[in-house]
C-alpha cells in the first residue's frame, strides 16, 4: 500500500485508509504513540485503560506525597 506525504496547514501529514483503522481499532480523535526504530514509524494505540490508571496513579502520589516520601526512608 502506497501513501503519499501531504501538506496539512504548516505541518505534513498522511492519510491513513479507513479499513486500517479498523483493522488496529482506532477512530478519529485517538491517540497513538509514534516510534521511529531503524528508519521505520510504527503508530500504536495508547491504550486507554493504561492512560487513565497512569492519571489516577499520578493523582495519588501527589495526594500522598508527603506519607510516600516518609515510608520511602
Amino acid at each position: 500500500m502506497n501513501i503519499t506525504i501531504r501538506k496539512i496547514g504548516n505541518s505534513e501529514g498522511i492519510i491513513i485508509p479507513k479499513d486500517v483503522l479498523d483493522r488496529m481499532g482506532v477512530k478519529a480523535g485517538d491517540e497513538l504513540t509514534l516510534k521511529e526504530e531503524s528508519g521505520q514509524i510504527q503508530l500504536i494505540p495508547q491504550n486507554a485503560d493504561l492512560a487513565e490508571q497512569l492519571k489516577a496513579a499520578r493523582m495519588g502520589m501527589e495526594k500522598y506525597r508527603v506519607a510516600l516520601r516518609e515510608l520511602a526512608k
